[in-house]
């Protein structure tokens, strides 16, 4: 069964599900650049992938600017945000309403001190999604919290700096992201890196290091031994990553080395590692022990494979690997882990544009979010502070679809993005879909936080459709803004019966054309308003709004 009748049939909706066609034959290029067609379907597919909820304006804008200048400038280094805000503890001694508490000292004896700045922080996360424009960073930092994961880490200041390290990094350089989540606080705590002493080395972070951050496991082929590694590595690497504690100094938490924490003796590693022995480098120990990672080959495979169930999909079948993750690896290799080469090279590759990769994956709950709230440009206040309130209303939605922000099910993240055979298939099930399908009755009645409507609007958006009053068009023009790929006759046959229900298509052009031009009466508004309402919660509700 394909993703859409399996989403129909979760639905209740298999009468009008496209048939599934052929799949088209995967067009392996070994990333030969892309010179086909530059339109509408492919802007959309690209930025689907790459940013949370392309608008329709944004990709008529973007196919006027053509590939080349749409993956440089989603490739392009941003400024960094200003920083979370307080937007509704009063009784935060350093940091009045309005202001940051970012690098202000943490009192644990105030009650919901600490509460307070994680709410902000994850609602200041959510609005960075909101408010990304035409830059691809907010993804990946999604990817990398899903790559490099810590959760149920209570301290607000340790949330912060990990993301602030995903973030400042995300378009870098691996090998920098890798020392600094190595050592920041929130791994020592996750993966128990503050009880790894020359005394009682901890294997945690060390195993996941390797079989989650970087090299991946391999196959067995023998006792301990997982063809990438050996148990002998665990052992070995995790005394040479001893020393390191979370501290609070004065009520400023940071990491720190402790020389005497830390195992000094010399660390012999597996043939795996070329028999490689790390001698005491002290607080820079740690550093040798990621470049040894990064030199085996495999590595670099290893992060391409993630980056392509990320922004591809999941079928790597043994000519994916040899004519895309190969080079890919290859360009992160060559480039010193930097990471942006291999993504410019995929994102301008004849491979990514097939249309046989569009709408292969489920979308997940937060591209799902805001292909709502992004798509149809649902706008927010100048207030700020209300703002915040919307995006922490907007956090604790995504906890009931399974995917909420710091707080993983597991250190291997989550399991739409790892699992086989399923992977994003996972985000389909009986208890999420209806959860999604109330979620598109909220945006679109509308609801309330403090004095703002939060709503899509479909008047204003469907004036943005060309040709509007043409009810083919109007309803065209939409699927392609929100499906990956064009509906059937019969799905445009049944989505005008639910906007003119039993009318001639001239009905309806006479009737918005009025309303065009006496946009102020009450009457006319609300008839028109009422059936585009009826047929954007058909339109978003069809299985194909739930592919990407």
């Amino acid at each position: 069964m394909d993703r859409r009748s399996a989403l129909a049939t979760f639905l209740g909706k298999t009468q009008h599900v496209k048939k599934q066609e052929e799949t088209p034959p995967l067009l392996v290029s070994s990333l030969t650049p892309y010179s086909g067609p530059w339109t509408f379907a492919e802007v959309a597919h690209l930025l689907r992938r790459t940013t949370f909820g392309p608008s329709y304006t944004t990709i008529k804008e973007v196919e006027a600017l053509g590939m080349e200048a749409t993956v440089d400038q989603l490739l392009s280094v941003l400024p960094m945000p200003d920083p979370p805000i307080n937007f509704n503890f009063q009784n935060d001694p350093t940091t009045p309403i309005g202001e940051s508490w970012v690098n202000k000292p943490l009192d644990n004896t105030i009650p919901n001190l600490n509460t307070s700045r994680n709410v902000s922080l994850r609602a200041w996360t959510i609005g960075l999604m909101n408010e990304q424009g035409l830059n691809i960073r907010e993804k990946l930092v999604l990817f990398w919290h899903n790559h490099f994961v810590t959760a149920a880490i209570t301290n607000s200041t340790f949330n912060f700096d990990y993301m602030d390290i995903l973030r400042r990094n995300a378009l870098g350089n691996f090998r920098t992201m890798t020392e600094e989540i190595t050592v920041c606080s929130s791994m020592l705590l996750y993966l128990n890196g503050n009880e790894n002493t020359r005394q009682a080395p901890n294997e945690n972070y060390s195993r996941e290091l390797l079989e989650l951050f970087t090299i991946g496991k391999g196959e067995a082929a023998g006792p301990g031994d997982y063809t990438n590694y050996t148990e002998d590595d665990v052992v070995a690497l995790a005394k040479a990553l001893t020393g390191w504690r979370s501290r609070n100094i004065d009520g400023v938490e940071n990491s720190a080395f402790v020389p005497n924490r830390h195992d000094t003796s010399d660390k012999q590693l597996s043939p795996r590692f070329n028999n490689v022995v790390i001698s005491n480098e002290d607080e820079e120990e740690y550093k040798t022990v990621i470049d040894i990672i990064l030199q085996q080959e495999e590595t670099a495979r290893f992060i391409s494979r993630r980056l392509h169930i990320w922004f591809v999909g999941s079928n790597i079948d043994d000519s994916v690997e040899s004519n895309v993750i190969e080079p890919m690896a290859a360009l992160i290799r060559d480039n010193n882990y930097e990471i942006k080469p291999a993504l410019e090279a995929l994102f301008k590759s004849e491979y990514f544009y097939q249309e046989s990769i569009r709408g292969c994956m489920v979308n997940h709950p937060i591209d799902f979010t805001f292909k709502l709230m992004n798509t149809f440009n649902i706008n927010l206040s100048n207030n700020e502070l209300l703002n915040y309130r919307v995006w922490s209303a907007i956090f604790r939605s995504l906890i009931n679809m399974d995917m909420e922000i710091m707080g993983h099910p597991s250190v291997a993240g989550w399991k739409a993005f790892y699992q086989a055979p399923q992977y994003y298939d996972i985000w389909a099930n009986s208890v999420s879909l209806p959860i999604r399908e109330s979620l598109v009755d909220q945006f679109l009645s509308g609801f309330n936080v403090g004095q703002l409507r939060v709503k899509i609007d479909v008047l204003t958006e469907t004036e943005k459709i060309e040709n509007e009053s043409e009810p083919n068009d109007l309803i065209n023009g939409l699927a392609t803004t929100i499906f990956p790929f064009p509906i059937s006759q019969d799905q445009l046959v049944f989505l005008k019966e639910i906007l003119i229900p039993g009318l001639p298509d001239f009905e309806w052009t006479i009737e918005y054309s009025e309303y065009l031009a006496d946009p102020d009466n009450p009457d006319k508004r609300e008839a028109v308003e009422r059936k585009l309402n009826s047929l954007y919660s058909a339109m978003l509700k069809m299985p194909e709004f739930y592919l990407i």
